[in-house]
């Protein structure tokens, strides 16, 4: 696998009406690319133990797969197919990796995230995204936690 390291030289058009799918990945991998985002994740975010490592590859895996339409971790083999992971400019996790990374994760982690975030937005406006931001975007994130019961349940260590 080759890995791209400037994502930004990549032009994506839909000049074919038989395009691939999820090229749009590329400009959210670019964005990410430009604003830092995998240096944060690995500053900021610290699971312990072995699946903690690489916090960042695991991350944008869940986040690529999220804007392909991923909804369960199983979705994440999409991004394996083909050469996705050679220009999304990082590796892509495997699906149980990503769960044992999940599935480590305690509130702080969230706070971490947060704190993540919080940088990321704050880079987007310096880097112009949006002149009037502090007058005009309301953010709202959904913050349920909801709590698996049950015999039948999956993906909870028990």
């Amino acid at each position: 696998m080759t890995k791209c390291c400037t994502l930004g030289r990549f032009d994506v058009r839909a000049d074919d009406e038989n395009g691939v799918s999820d090229d749009g990945l590329l400009v959210a991998a670019a964005l990410g690319q430009r604003l830092g985002l995998a240096e944060l994740l690995r500053e900021r975010l610290s699971v312990p133990g072995s699946v903690g490592a690489h916090p960042d590859e695991k991350c944008l895996t869940v986040i690529h797969s999220m804007l392909a339409g991923g909804d369960r971790i199983d979705d994440i083999d999409a991004l394996r197919a083909g050469s996705a992971q050679g220009v999304l400019g990082h590796r892509v996790a495997a699906p149980s990796t990503v769960g044992s990374f999940l599935r480590a994760f305690r509130f702080g982690h969230a706070r971490q995230l947060d704190a993540v975030t919080r940088e990321l937005l704050a880079r987007a406006v310096a880097a112009g995204a949006h002149p009037g931001f502090a007058d005009s975007v309301t953010i709202d994130i959904d913050s349920t936690l909801c709590e698996t019961y049950g015999r039948a349940r999956t993906g909870r260590g028990r």
